[in-house]
């Protein structure tokens, strides 16, 4: 039952990702490109998000647990270190080059682009990485211990 009602939110994730017109590069693109032809587009796709999201979890937060798990996994942490900041840029600087956001490259993979396949890869390479380097970090954090 969860994987069928994951695949049905992811389905519905991609479909309003698609009807926004955030799986167009050009749109994402246009939408950094203040100077020229700024597209605003996003944001309101962004406020939209924003605004649904604060009002989804004042209702979800207010039950005891999740409908399929026994606790919600909720952050705890909140300082700001090396890893967060460089991951968040360069997540900002991928999107501003690529147009695509692992959240608006997935549904266009249905397009069968090759830019699309060649940022996925990319994506899954950075992840890879990044897992390497966090796993470095630790055995030379270890060994220093």
């Amino acid at each position: 039952m969860r994987l069928i009602l994951t695949y049905f939110i992811g389905l519905i994730f991609g479909v309003g990702i698609s009807i926004s017109g955030m799986a167009n590069p050009a749109k994402v693109i246009n939408f950094f490109d203040v100077a020229g032809s700024w597209d605003p587009s996003l944001a309101f796709v962004m406020g939209g998000a924003l605004i649904v999201t604060f009002i989804g979890y004042r209702f979800v937060l207010k039950r005891p647990a999740p409908i399929l798990s026994a606790s919600f996994q909720l952050p705890n942490r909140r300082d700001l270190d090396l890893p967060l900041i460089s991951g968040s840029a360069l997540f900002g600087i991928g999107w501003g080059i690529a147009g695509f956001c692992p959240g608006g490259a997935l549904p266009a993979l249905g397009t069968g682009q090759p830019e699309v396949f060649i940022f996925v890869a990319a994506l899954i390479a950075g992840i890879f990485s990044a897992k390497l380097m966090q796993a470095t970090r630790a055995r030379r954090a270890g060994a220093q211990a």
